[in-house]
């Protein structure tokens, strides 16, 4: 097992990473001393994994609340089902939400115990890649909105997040790769050897072996948790972990979260990041290719199909990462350093129309 720590002084909480965890969750639970618990999951997760869950739980009062899958459920009447659950049973401020599923799960999970009571803890147990190494870390919750991705929500930080892989032999190639994309997206941002160490390891990953997995879960685990150390509610440093994703938001958008699972609109998200930045003369042109190559051996989308460019500005202006009216993006000042700069739309026109946009 690894262990990583977010170091948040009182509100510090360990990552543990490692097979056969899941059967072991007592021990990481037992220490919160929760009067109920109450695992939220998902239609797909809760059959393969809820009894399991169950079983390897304390003995105190225990619901499963469970789901409709996929990103167009994240919205209020889905986390109004799980409020109304904590509130049917009577769950005291001592309750504990243990959030079983993929992002999704654990944003609506979380969201739900930031404002039930005025908060309540959470325990993050995230059964996808792209969980286990971005959305379950950092404290960020929320749902969606019609007028943007995830336009509402909270800071609130897990008590633990446990990691299982074994969870992972269960998940669809296409859901892997796209868990890829963050990998990819954190060395790209903070450090270019594990981005390299990621992209020699790519096909050990997509094949599911279970030690690449685990260094890669943990290194992805280590720079997300020491740039949320630094700067937990995104004032600064942290919004540089929205590389390709103000892009990404919009392609989900714009094709009604359907079409497109999160870590494949980033994925292409960070190709475009990496031609706006060599447009604005930050980035060779040599380092897109890298990171374009990357991205294709990751089994990720490099290029959208046909969508306006002009109505993709449209929604990025109501993305939540908009600075009065500006439109910022993280852009790569190499591979391993990213910064937030104002761009120019004729620019961020040019970045669109070579990622596939009309």
């Amino acid at each position: 097992m690894r262990c990583v720590t977010v170091n948040l002084g009182q509100r510090s909480y360990p990552i543990s990473i490692g097979s056969g965890l899941l059967e072991r969750l007592h021990e990481f639970v037992a220490p919160l001393a929760p009067t109920s618990i109450t695992i939220v999951t998902n239609e797909i997760v809760g059959p393969l994994y809820a009894q399991r869950t169950l079983s390897a739980l304390p003995g105190v009062a225990t619901r499963v609340v469970e789901l409709p899958d996929g990103e167009r459920h994240k919205g209020w009447t889905t986390v109004s089902h799980v409020l109304d659950a904590l509130v049917t049973a009577r769950v005291d401020r001592r309750g504990l939400i243990v959030a079983l599923g993929g992002g999704v799960v654990g944003d609506i999970a979380g969201f739900a115990a930031s404002t039930y009571m005025r908060g309540i803890r959470y325990v993050q147990v995230p059964t996808t890649l792209l969980a286990q190494v971005d959305s379950s870390v950092g404290g960020k919750t929320g749902i969606n909105h019609p007028g943007g991705k995830n336009l509402i929500g909270a800071f609130h930080q897990p008590s633990a997040v446990v990691s299982d892989t074994d969870t992972l032999t269960t998940l669809p190639a296409r859901e892997l790769s796209a868990g890829l994309a963050e990998i990819l997206k954190h060395g790209l941002v903070a450090n270019s050897q594990y981005f390299e160490q990621m992209v020699a390891s790519i096909e050990s990953l997509r094949a599911h072996d279970a030690a690449a997995l685990t260094e890669a879960i943990a290194g992805s685990c280590e720079i997300k948790a020491s740039i949320v150390a630094r700067d937990e509610r995104e004032a600064g440093e942290r919004a540089v972990l929205n590389l390709g994703h103000t892009f990404g938001h919009a392609i989900e958008a714009m094709t009604g979260y359907s079409r497109w699972l999160h870590g494949e609109a980033v994925g292409c998200g960070l190709v475009m990041a990496a031609e706006l930045s060599c447009r604005l003369g930050s980035l060779p042109s040599s380092d897109v290719k890298l990171v374009e190559a990357a991205v294709v051996r990751a089994g990720l989308p490099m290029r959208v199909d046909g969508l306006s460019a002009l109505n993709a500005i449209e929604v990025m202006r109501g993305d939540k990462k908009a600075d009065a009216g500006e439109m910022r993006f993280i852009v790569l000042d190499r591979i391993g350093r990213a910064s937030q700069r104002a761009v120019p739309q004729p620019i961020l026109l040019q970045a669109l129309t070579a990622g596939g946009f009309v």
